[in-house]
This record gives structure tokens, C-alpha cells and sequence, in this order.
């Protein structure tokens, strides 16, 4: 499935040691310094890389082993900094760190693609800032040394912080969004120093090596065949304004049905069945009026959110069960992580929805891994949902499933931990261009 240049390999245990995490961005200093001087060198040899790539339509092996150097050793850093990874990082960029690369050698290239590099790249570069890849501000600075604080990478390093802090563990989920983040960038900048000419792969269940399937109370289930009807994806804009008004006038009436679910639940420990029925087919809804609108699911959605209705993407939620009434009494204050990942993941999904809807109009078809990123960004958005209206008191999961995608392996599903709330509380691809990998 994952046969890109640039590829990833997980070998972290998850274990972290408080005092290296609180104290990581000290540690990291003499790297800072080493960054800079690694980046400043590195500018003038990409600089070279693509004039003589241009020329001889492949890398020199000298200069694609030192800029593949330096892309492995800015992942394992970041994989540092970012508590994806526990080890102190070696100034080398040896094999063997616990989030690492392996860079294909170098091959022959497409000049054309070589002489518009740049340009080409920007649909990845969009991307890679929403994913707080390596992208984005990671490189930016005449130093080179700034450390994005943005997009959903810049989020699971605060929060795997605090609950690596707490609880001397990264959950799996944080971790496993980090990583996916880290490659993608990881061959963004691939691509742009002409390490390889093929397009970054935005695809989560592409990007690890190893992907959990995990049952939950709400879950996204996605189904899609990737094809899409030019015509419904030119006026999709104005055929989602039916839903636009119903949805609105929805969610008039399911704000005071969640005070009063959340009322219920905190005496009886458990969502009563009628208002669970009324949530649960909102949310459905909302869900699937999404995936139309930002195509990553081709049918026109119902109006009802029946289960069933679209298993093109269809949300899954599981009836009332018991909830910690600690839980229900704080949800909106353990609930404000998730709504901070929540816009994080709206805001990667609207951009794929844009790049896609260009290459879905041209092709009739969506990119795969725009289309299982943004299941991805939705199913968040779903577990959020299902977590902030009391329908479960599951914490919503960061990380990729195999859910997200089509394809359902027949191994036993493998249980990650629980994602904590930070709140304590008792296809190989010939063109890289747009209408590639996404």
C-alpha cells in the first residue's frame, strides 16, 4: 500500500521519562544550534541539488546522501521535541532511532516536474501546515531553528507533554498523529530538496507501518470507491444548501436536548434512550452532510440520519451505556483538548476538500489519501460529537484507524489505550501533481 521513496518506521514502546519530557526543550538546545548550522549548509546544497538535477535529470549520489541525512536527522529531532520519541537524538542521523526514515537512492527524475518544483509543491505545502508536518513555520526563520506551534502536530506535542507528565506514557493515538504528521513532512521536504519526484502521500493508513483497529462507541466507517460525479462536484456547493438550513435548524433544538441529556446523565449515570436516539441521528447527520460537502463521499445525504442511511461514510454509534458521573459533571471543561483537535482537523479537512475538489472536477475521481485524511478528520469530529452531547464518555481517538479507510484486513483488532484528556479528573504515482496522492 505504502510503496513511496520515503518511508517510516515505528519502534517507540510509548514509555517516556517525566524529567527528560519536562525539561525536553532545555535539553534540546545544543540541537537547536546544530539545526541552524546543518539548515544554512543545506539551503546552498539544495540550491546546487536542483540545478544539477535539472541538468542531469538524477540527484548526485553525494549531495542526495547529504540532504537525505539532514531530512532524517530534522524527523528524528522533531520526533524528539514533539515526545513522539523518547531517546536523546544523535547528531548524525543514525538508523535506528524509534521514529525514523528510510530514503530511498537516488533515481532518475522528471525534469519538467524538477524545473517547477515549487509551484507543484504548494498543494503539499497547504497540507503539511495543517498537519504540522515539517512544513509550514518548522523551517521557517532565517535561523531555521523555529519549532511550529501549529497545526495537529503542533497539538499532540502539548498535549503528549502533559500526559507524558502525568502519567509516563504518550497515548498511542497522539503519538501515532504525530509520526504521520512527521512523514508527511518528512517527504515534502523529500520533494522539495529533489531527494525523489514523487508526491508526498497524504494518506494516514499509507504513512505506519501499523495501523490499530479499535471498537468504540462511535466509530466512522468508510466505504467510499473514490469516484465522483463531475457534475454533482461542480454545483456541490449550492446542492449542500438544503442541508445547510435543516442543519441549522437541527442544531437549534439538539443544544437544549444536550443540556437536558447532560442533566439526565449526571443523576442517572446514564443517557436516556430517547434523547441518546435524537443526539446519535444528529450527529449522523452532521456527519454525512460533511462528507458530501467537503467530498469525501460521493451520494447525496438523507435529511433523517437514519443508521445505514450512507455507507459511503457511515457514523456508527452504540447505544446508552454507563457513564462516570465525574466525567458527565466536567464534561465541558475535558471536552475543550478535543474541541482544540476538532478545529485542527476542520481546518485539514477544508483544505483537502479545496485541492479536491480541482482534481475530483478534472479527474471524476478523489486522491485516495485526501479522501482517508479527511475520513480521518471526520471520524474525530464524530467521536468529538459523541463525547461533548453525552452519547459516550470514550475520549475521542487521535491517532489513524483502519476504519478510515475501505480496506478492512481480517486480523483481530488490536486495542490502543484510551486517549486521556488533558484535565485530570477523580497509488505509486507518475505526475506529482495536484491530482496525485494529495
Amino acid at each position: 500500500m505504502n510503496d513511496h521513496p520515503i518511508r517510516l518506521s515505528v519502534s517507540d514502546d510509548l514509555r517516556r521519562t517525566r524529567i527528560t519530557v519536562g525539561l525536553r526543550l532545555l535539553l534540546a538546545i545544543p540541537h537547536y544550534i546544530w539545526l541552524a548550522l546543518w539548515s544554512f549548509v543545506a539551503f546552498f546544497a539544495a540550491v546546487l541539488n536542483w540545478l544539477l538535477t535539472l541538468l542531469l535529470g538524477r540527484s548526485p549520489g553525494w549531495l542526495h546522501h547529504f540532504l537525505a541525512a539532514y531530512v532524517k536527522y530534522v524527523t528524528q529531532l522533531f520526533a524528539y521535541l514533539r515526545i513522539a520519541a523518547d531517546p536523546y537524538p544523535s547528531f548524525d542521523a543514525p538508523d535506528g532511532y524509534p521514529i525514523d526514515l528510510s530514503i530511498a537512492p537516488a533515481a532518475r527524475q522528471n525534469r519538467l516536474t524538477v524545473l517547477f518544483r515549487l509551484p507543484l509543491a504548494l498543494p503539499a505545502i497547504l497540507i503539511s501546515a495543517a498537519l504540522g508536518g515539517l512544513g509550514g513555520g518548522s523551517f521557517s526563520g532565517s535561523s531555521g531553528t523555529r519549532i511550529s506551534s501549529n497545526g495537529i502536530g503542533g497539538l499532540t506535542a502539548v498535549a503528549g507533554w502533559f500526559v507524558a507528565v502525568a502519567q509516563r506514557r504518550m497515548p498511542r493515538g497522539l503519538r501515532d498523529m504525530s509520526a504521520y504528521s512527521l512523514l508527511y513532512g518528512a517527504q515534502l521536504w523529500a520533494y522539495l530538496l529533489m531527494l525523489t519526484d514523487r508526491y508526498p502521500n497524504s494518506d494516514p493508513l499509507a504513512a505506519l507501518p501499523e495501523v490499530p483497529n479499535r471498537e468504540s462507541a462511535v466509530q466512522v466507517r468508510c466505504e467510499d470507491d473514490l469516484h465522483r460525479s463531475r457534475l454533482t462536484v461542480l454545483f456541490r456547493l449550492p446542492l449542500s444548501f438544503p442541508h445547510f438550513l435543516w442543519l441549522a435548524l437541527w442544531s437549534i433544538v439538539a443544544i437544549p436536548a444536550s443540556i437536558a441529556n447532560w442533566l439526565i446523565t449526571l443523576v442517572r449515570g446514564r443517557s436516556p434512550a430517547s434523547l441518546h436516539r435524537f443526539l446519535s441521528a444528529y450527529v449522523r447527520y452532521t456527519i454525512s452532510v460533511y462528507a458530501f460537502l467537503e467530498l469525501f463521499a460521493n451520494p447525496f445525504p438523507g435529511f433523517a440520519g437514519s443508521p445505514g442511511a450512507y455507507p459511503a461514510l457511515e457514523t456508527h454509534i452504540a447505544p446508552p451505556a454507563a457513564q462516570n458521573r465525574w466525567k458527565t459533571l466536567f464534561r465541558a471543561i475535558l471536552a475543550i483538548p478535543a474541541l482544540l483537535f476538532a478545529s485542527a482537523f476542520g481546518s485539514l479537512a477544508w483544505i483537502l476538500a479545496v485541492l479536491g475538489w480541482f482534481s475530483a472536477l478534472v479527474r471524476g475521481r478523489t486522491p485516495r489519501g485526501m479522501r482517508t485524511a479527511g475520513a480521518l478528520a471526520l471520524r474525530y469530529a464524530a467521536q468529538m460529537l459523541g463525547y461533548l452531547l453525552l452519547l459516550t464518555d470514550a475520549y475521542p481517538y487521535t491517532g489513524p484507524l483502519l476504519g478510515d479507510g475501505p480496506e478492512h484486513p481480517p486480523a483481530p483488532p488490536v486495542e490502543p489505550e484510551p486517549e486521556p484528556a488533558l484535565v485530570f479528573a477523580p497509488e505509486q504515482t507518475p505526475d506529482p501533481s495536484l491530482a496525485a496522492n494529495g
